[in-house]
């Protein structure tokens, strides 16, 4: 299987950011972006990077953040229906999937991933994990999800933050071998590098399933 190489930003994506990508590390062929501003922490997606974006031959890849804990099945509907609001603000196609940004500090239990993956059901999106599977609770939430409801394992697909080998330029990209957890899960992405120095990107590989899921 093929593994695609691309970044990920907390900023927006200017010309300037997008050539500083280029020049130092190689294309992008997706860009994993926020879809709302959370001061401190995000700025949100506009159309006019979209279009940059795709005019650039880069995929957008949607990530949503704006919450702070993942405790509790109606929390995780209301998570879910809030991303899939924002990607259908934004004109987000259909089957595309949605990274809800849990960090290894947040609260996470198994209620609030099979609230989001239950309301992102009934949204013509995909819910996806950005997770750390080593650190943090998010684990062993996600194999106690799945203990309850199978759905979790086959629609949910999770984008690992581990093992962080450090930053690379494009053609030097590591084989795909992300950390993944203790029990049934699609692992389809690897941000293996955080805090490039050159630019203020994070950098990624992912398989062509999910690449397929990108806009």
């Amino acid at each position: 299987m093929a593994y695609i190489w691309g970044v990920d930003s907390a900023q927006a994506v200017t010309k300037e950011l997008y050539n500083c990508v280029l020049n130092h590390y190689g294309k992008p062929k997706y860009w994993g972006r926020y879809l709302t501003t959370v001061p401190n922490a995000s700025e949100g997606l506009t159309p006019q990077e979209i279009d940059l974006l795709q005019n650039s031959g880069t995929k957008v890849m949607a990530i949503y953040n704006n919450f702070k804990e993942a405790t509790g099945y109606r929390k995780g509907r209301v998570t879910a229906q809030n991303a899939a609001f924002h990607a259908n603000r934004l004109k987000f196609p259909q089957g595309n999937i949605l990274f809800a940004n849990v960090e290894k500090f947040f609260d996470v239990d198994e209620e609030w991933i099979r609230g989001y993956v239950d309301a992102m059901y009934n949204t013509n999106y995909k819910p996806g994990f950005y997770n750390d599977p080593v650190n943090g609770p998010f684990q062993k939430a996600y194999c106690d999800a799945l203990a309850k409801d199978n759905r979790v394992g086959t629609q949910a697909v999770l984008w690992s933050a581990e093992p962080e080998t450090g930053v690379t330029k494009a053609r030097k990209a590591p084989k795909f071998n992300p950390q993944k957890p203790n029990c049934k899960a699609n692992v389809w992405g690897w941000q293996y590098g955080r805090d490039a120095e050159a630019c203020p990107i994070d950098t990624n590989v992912i398989n062509n399933r999910l690449y397929e899921m990108l806009w």
